[in-house]
Order: structure tokens, then sequence, then C-alpha cells
């Protein structure tokens, strides 16, 4: 049995692996199992569970295999009639007051990738102590008939029940964007779920509200058009293009589960998600007069931070993964909570990451602003400071990289490229805070033996200097 689930190891946002390699149907009855038994231990079983998946393929397979293995436990099942977003899924949590549920996403990975992830009765990402539970019952034999539930009859005996949220879901976003102001604004839009499950979600409800809407790669496709749904300045290529050549205000995308987001502006240039977060704290503070904290990840860009300073708020930074920002959205008003990978929520929502709701704030801030999303970015530079923002990989040994963050936290440098450290953060990997607000975060990838490296700068010549400094710096451990 060990060898089986040996491998069966949730990361920050639940279980992935190849399918036909790990995720097999036998497998993902183990890691069910183990979730109804959390459920069942934690008295949490009587009210039924949700079972959702994305676009990928097998989706629905997996979804129904799961499905019988929780209502031979006894669990009441919810399923939705076709794949849906994992933000939608989350939010069908809070509205039907479910246990939580089990979602098949591998979100923005590439196709031959599938995962379960696990959100608890609060629609946000499952903490540490939760997934290292439900961890602990991977193994546990499956329960008997958890294979052979005739899915047909538990429907007809209310062990299973057939929902749609989609309107309920929508109506919430109502009370959290102002659709008449993009209304009334003519804006013309293109939408790019990259194939996946935000095609019958973002688009709709902006031609529902008076934008023109031109969809791309808006049918389902488990192979992502034959790369990542992942909605980088890489893979958004197209959508640049298609902006420019139309004389588009905005080209909005979502990944593969449409838990994350993708923005171009009017002039065909991609607006990093470290961007977008600092124009929608902008807009929600000075447009909407918001109040409340500033969370953000430990690689997220200070520009937030010179923002939050002049407000007069609070920044509370995280380890990375949406589920630490989740916790702080539980606990306290948070304004907005975002990630330099994509991942962005806001007070009054999900405590989730949700591609459709950052989407449709853009398509906000470019309405009640009427400029395009550079201008308004390169004038809130001009007021708080300059700031640019790089990730790079770095290839290192796995076995080294915890000694390597050990030396550098025990005997850290003086200075970098000419700077001095003037504050260490080790909440996750090691970050160096220079005395020019510069910095760079070391961070091992769980996956790879490669160093993740983040530096942020006032100039892209700063970024280069100090990134030069660090790859001296692992070199010579």
């Amino acid at each position: 049995m060990a060898s089986r689930t040996s491998q069966i190891k949730f990361g920050t946002d639940g279980w992935r692996a190849i399918m036909c390699d790990t995720f097999t149907f036998e497998n993902v009855r183990l890691v069910v199992q183990a979730i109804a038994s959390y459920l069942l231990a934690n008295a949490k079983s009587e009210r039924g569970i949700i079972v959702g998946h994305d676009a990928r393929f097998l989706g629905e397979r997996f979804a129904k295999e799961a499905a019988k293995v929780l209502i031979a436990n006894g669990i009441k099942v919810y399923m939705f009639p076709d794949d849906a977003p994992t933000p939608v899924i989350a939010y069908a949590v809070t509205l039907h007051r479910t246990a939580g549920a089990v979602v098949f996403t591998a979100s923005h990975n590439p196709p031959e990738y599938n995962g379960i992830k696990y959100i608890p009765e609060y629609g946000g990402p499952a903490t540490t102590d939760i997934t290292k539970a439900i961890e602990g019952k991977v193994g546990l034999p499956v329960v008997e008939g958890g294979e052979s539930v005739d899915l047909s009859a538990a429907l007809e005996e209310g062990r299973l029940e057939i929902i749609d949220p989609r309107e309920e879901y929508f109506r919430h976003l109502s009370s959290l964007i102002d659709f008449k102001a993009i209304a009334e604004s003519g804006l013309k839009v293109i939408c790019d779920p990259m194939h996946g499950s935000g095609r019958h979600y973002l688009a709709e409800v902006l031609e529902a509200n008076g934008c023109q809407v031109k969809l791309i790669r808006g049918n389902r496709d488990p192979l992502f058009g034959g790369g990542m749904p992942e909605p980088t300045a890489a893979q958004l290529k197209l959508l640049a293009d298609r902006v420019r050549d139309t004389g588009s205000h905005l080209g909005l995308a979502t990944d593969g589960d449409a838990d994350r987001f993708g923005v171009i502006d009017g002039t065909g240039q991609y607006i990093t998600p470290n961007q977008v977060v600092a124009l929608l704290l902008v807009h929600l503070v000075e447009r909407r007069g918001c109040k409340g904290d500033v969370v953000r990840t430990v690689a997220t860009t200070h520009l937030v931070d010179k923002l939050a300073a002049k407000y007069g708020l609070n920044v509370v930074e995280t380890p990375v993964g949406f589920k630490y920002i989740c916790e702080q959205m539980r606990q306290k008003p948070v304004i907005i909570g975002g990630e330099e990978s994509g991942g962005l929520s806001i007070g009054g929502h999900i405590p989730e990451k949700d591609g459709v709701l950052a989407n449709l704030l853009i398509a906000e801030m470019r309405a009640v602003w009427g400029q395009d999303l550079s201008s308004i970015l390169n004038r809130i530079m001009a007021d708080v400071g300059h700031v640019f923002s790089r990730r790079i990989d770095l290839s290192y040994p796995d076995e080294k990289k915890t000694s390597l963050l050990k030396d550098l936290t025990a005997a850290p440098p003086e200075t970098v490229a000419g700077r001095k450290v003037t504050r260490i953060i080790d909440i996750d990997g090691v970050k160096f805070v220079l005395e020019d607000g510069s910095w760079f975060l070391i961070r091992p990838s769980g996956t790879e033996p490669l160093l993740r490296v983040y530096v942020e700068a006032e100039s892209e010549k700063k970024v280069q200097a100090i990134q030069d400094a660090v790859a001296e710096i692992v070199q010579q451990h």
C-alpha cells in the first residue's frame, strides 16, 4: 500500500500528478476516501459535499468516481451539470453551506496533469493542518461498495443532487462590481478563457452588462490548444495581437480553472499580476473608499507597500500560496489580497482566488477611469516611485537547498550589488531587503531541482545587477 500512496502529497493547492502515471482512478479513490474519512472523523459529513471539475481530460469521469466513494461513505453529494471554475465551486460551498468541495483541477498546469483540491466549508483553500490530516488518511481502504454505487439511483433517492449556482454567483458579483459604470462605458473587450472553465462566465457577464465582447479560444479543449492554460505574457500573445488589431479597450484571460487572471490593456501591453494588484488597490481606495488591511505574499511587489504607506494602510506579508492570504481574509477586514502568480480576491468575496472577479474589477477600473491601464500605472509610479520586477529560475541540487537557506540566514551577506542589507525575512525561503528599498527572494522549488529567485528594484539596470549578484552568491554555496 505504501508504494501506491507514497507519491500522493498535497502541495500549496492540493494534490497534482500526471494522468495514467500517479493520477489514476485507483489513487483518486484512495484520496477521496481520505477526504471522506476526514469529514466523518470531524463530524462534518452531514452537510454533504460538492464534487466539481474543470475542463481537463476525464474530469467528469474522475468526478463521478469520487461521488461514488463519498456516497458509499454515507455523505450526500452535490454535482454541477458541467465543468465549472474553481472559484464558482468555492462560492457554491458557501451558498449551499456544505462541508466543502472536492475539485478535480490542475489549474494552469500542462494538459497531461490533473489534480484534487479540497475546499473546506469556508469556501477557500484548505489550511496546512487540514491537508496534513487528509494526507495522513491516504491509504485507508476504500469503503465497501465505493466503486459500484449507481449514481442514477442515488439521484432518485436524494443521495446525489445536481446544482447550478451560475445565476447566484452572477448576482453575488453584482454586489461587488459596478456593472452600471461598465455598461455606460461602451467597453470593447476580447475574452480569452484559454479553452478552460471560464468560457461560460466572464464573456457572458460582460456581454450581459453592455460590453462589446469577442471570444477567442472559447471552446473546450482538454489539450488547451497544445500549450499551457496559464495567462502569462508568452501565452497571451494571441490575445495581445487581437486587442491591437481590433482596437479593443481590454483583453481579459482566465487560466484552466479560472482562478487566475491575465490582463492586456488597450495598447496591447501585458499588465503583470503585480501591477494588477497595485492598480486595483488604487481603484478600491481612491474610487470606492475601501478600508482594511492589504495582504500580499512574500514574492509580491512592494509597489503595494508604497501605495499602502501613501494611504495609511497596514500591509500583511504571508508565505507563498493563496491559503495564507485566505487565513488573513477570514480573520480581519481586508481590502485586497493578491499574489504575483495571478491570484486575487477582495473583501466581501470568498477567500479564494478568482480570475473572473479580478478581470471584472479591471473592467470596472477601465470604465471608471477612462484611461488605458498602462497610463494609470505610469501615473502611479511617477507618484510613489518606479518598480521593476523579475523572476528567474536557477538550477540547484535538491540536497543542497536546505543548507543554502540555513547558511544565508545564519551568515547573510552585508551588501548585495553595492547596497546594504537592512532586513531579512524567512517566512518562506529567504528574502533580503536592501537599503534603497530593492529586494530579492530565494525560494526553493518543491518539485524541481531549482531555486526561484524574485528580484525587484527601481530600474531594470538595478534588477540586473542584483540578479547577477544573487547568481554569484548561490554559485559560491
